[in-house]
């Protein structure tokens, strides 16, 4: 028997949800002809075989989590292990993961709790993680347990989470870990703009100019070696809300688009996440990241700086304000910006000559 593993899919990604089979046990099968869809980095790809042959057992169903390596069909004939270009060892035998637990918060190893609270977690199926301890330095009580268990009683059965929202949850954790944040605030004032101004476009063209001032912020930073490497074309990853969860895609060399052509490229692009059909490719290689959350609520935020990006725009939805104008109080439309930078790699000036810039160019009419 020949059996093919599930293959290194890129991007340091180690899993995947299996959505669904293209064939069946039994069935003959071409080279390239689709195997099954995974889901993973929030989209759907097809994986081909990688040969011809029969197909004589799958070893997972739609809805598992699979790990990178584990094995995905078996084909009749000759005995061969065919793993792909598969990332780091792999266990023998079927590495599928049910219920697909990944660590986000607290170990295990970490948590300080006396034996007969660990023991009362375990009957009462409490994970430890989870409970705030109330004992002398920080050790989890048994009342602690019962408290949480109490808590959990009255909620719904737990929920895996999958697909977008679980790219998302490792995607912000690994951030969290890693960037050394911090955020900026100011406002634009926007009265110059003509009437039906494209808000998402004027954004765009505030951040290229906020790069062109200080270009150290369109750039990727390599942790392993303390290095930076400066880009000179910007690739925006525009955040988009979806009831799935967070998705980023990626607006390609937006500092060398007209606005046209910018506005038909967020349409085709949203239209292609609310379908689920972004290519994944989509999905990867941004250099500075945009979120404008004010499109439902919010006036300021510190939003999350994905490595190996540095920076994040954010802005918040406009408001009437009243300020000085030629000194006398006047009602002015400001828009409320948030720019989150790791410090590891931007410093506070970098930061606010970029802000400024961005805000600058907001000023404009058009």
């Amino acid at each position: 028997m020949r059996t093919f593993r599930l293959p290194d899919l890129g991007e340091g990604l180690q899993e995947a949800e299996l959505v669904e089979w293209r064939v069946k046990p039994g069935e003959e099968i071409a080279v390239d002809q689709p195997l099954l869809a995974v889901e993973t980095a929030k989209a759907v790809v097809e994986i081909p075989s990688p040969c011809a042959g029969r197909v004589e057992r799958l070893f997972a169903n739609a809805g598992d989590i699979i790990r990178v390596g584990a094995p995905l069909v078996e084909f009749e004939g000759q005995a061969n292990d065919d793993a792909g270009t598969v990332v780091g060892a792999v266990e023998s035998g079927a590495n599928i993961l049910r219920e697909a637990p990944t660590s986000l918060g607290r170990s295990h190893g970490s948590v300080r709790v006396i034996p007969a609270a660990r023991a009362l977690a375990r009957q009462l199926d409490v994970d430890l993680t989870m409970v705030t301890p109330s004992g002398a330095d920080g050790v989890i009580t048994p009342d602690d347990v019962r408290r949480v268990a109490r808590v959990l009683s009255e909620t719904e059965p737990a929920e895996p989470l999958r697909g977008p929202r679980r790219a998302m949850a490792q995607n912000m954790a690994f951030a969290q870990a890693e960037v050394a944040a911090a955020t900026i605030m100011d406002d634009a004032v926007v009265d110059a703009w003509e009437a039906g101004a494209d808000v998402t476009i004027r954004l765009i063209r505030a951040l290229v100019k906020g790069c062109e001032a200080e270009a150290g912020l369109n750039c990727w930073f390599e942790s392993a070696t303390l290095s930076r490497r400066i880009l000179r074309k910007i690739d925006l990853g525009i955040a988009v809300d979806m009831p799935d969860g967070l998705f980023v895609p990626v607006l390609r060399d937006v500092g060398n688009r007209d606005p046209a052509d910018l506005r038909r490229g967020l349409d085709r692009m949203r239209a292609d996440v609310r379908e689920r059909r972004i290519p994944p490719e989509e999905l990867r290689g941004a250099t500075i990241t945009l979120s404008n959350f004010g499109t439902i609520a919010g006036r300021y935020a510190a939003p999350i700086v994905l490595p190996p990006t540095v920076a994040i725009l954010g802005a918040g939805r406009i408001r009437a304000e009243v300020k000085a104008r030629d000194g006398a109080p006047a009602v002015s439309h400001v828009l409320p910006l948030s720019l989150t930078f790791d410090h590891r790699v931007v410093s506070g000036g970098e930061a606010g000559r970029f802000l400024a810039a961005a805000i600058s160019d907001l000023a404009l009419p058009s």
